[in-house]
């Protein structure tokens, strides 16, 4: 009797693990754990290609939603995340990746992308007048401000990725195939989006509307890259009509 190869072992394992999982518009959700501390380091998606891309390689591969492309963590940084299980939970709702990791998970510097701590609802009344108390004005805008900061970090990250991706050009990256396709074809996907942001809006779907919306700026972010115009002077600019004086 013939054997089976280990290839056909492997595409046989993959393709019975992919019926099992419930794909939402072919994506999964993979939260990444660090198999040593048990931290969570990470949340991102997987679509079945980047999903068999993990288990070929051993290192962790998802799917960017942002970007429309497939992106290999650590490959820019060398942060790169050795996976030692992938399980699927009882709903086959979402991946749990065990990994070894080679470096911080986020991109940071910070060794989880879970480090932005909220208070928690169990916490005490003593303890939050303890924090009330020692909190003061200063203490409370430098927060404020640090948050404020924290929340716009993805737009420069994204910016620096899509300047990589106009240099280097990967071969079969969605942003390469807009860089080579010119101005006219960025915009015409930026009015596509624009208009399917609308619909969105009219219909009343938040969670359609959230999609469009990252689509749209992502757009409109390779767009300043090809125009050379820098994510910092529009901020600038905005930063200069806030601060002018109110007519109304």
């Amino acid at each position: 009797m013939t054997k089976v190869s280990d290839e056909i072992k492997e595409q046989l394992s993959l393709e019975q693990v992919v019926e099992h999982i419930r794909w939402d518009e072919g994506l999964v959700p993979a939260i990444v754990q660090d198999v040593d501390s048990r931290e969570v380091l990470m949340m991102a998606y997987m679509n079945r290609e980047s999903l068999k891309l993990s288990l070929e390689s051993g290192e962790t591969w998802f799917w960017s939603r942002s970007r429309q492309e497939l992106w290999n963590k650590g490959a820019t940084s060398g942060n790169v995340q050795k996976i030692v299980s992938l399980k699927y939970d009882c709903d086959g709702d979402t991946l749990l990746v065990e990994v070894k990791p080679k470096g911080p998970a986020c991109h940071t510097g910070a060794v989880t992308c879970f480090h932005n701590e909220i208070i928690g609802l169990s916490a005490s009344e003593t303890e939050q007048d303890n924090k009330e108390e020692a909190g003061s004005t200063a203490n409370s805008s430098a927060t404020s401000s640090s948050n404020a900061e924290s929340r716009f970090e993805v737009l420069a990250e994204l910016e620096s990725v899509i300047a990589e991706r106009e240099r280097e050009r990967p071969e079969g990256a969605y942003t390469t195939y807009l860089f080579d396709k010119g101005v006219d074809k960025i915009l015409k996907k930026i009015g596509e989006e624009a208009s399917e942001t609308i619909i969105a809006a009219k219909n009343k779907d938040n969670d359609e509307l959230r999609l469009e919306v990252s689509d749209l700026m992502y757009h409109l972010l390779v767009l300043l890259q090809e125009r050379k115009l820098p994510l910092d002077d529009i901020m600038s600019e905005l930063s200069r009509r806030h601060e002018r004086p109110r007519r109304d």
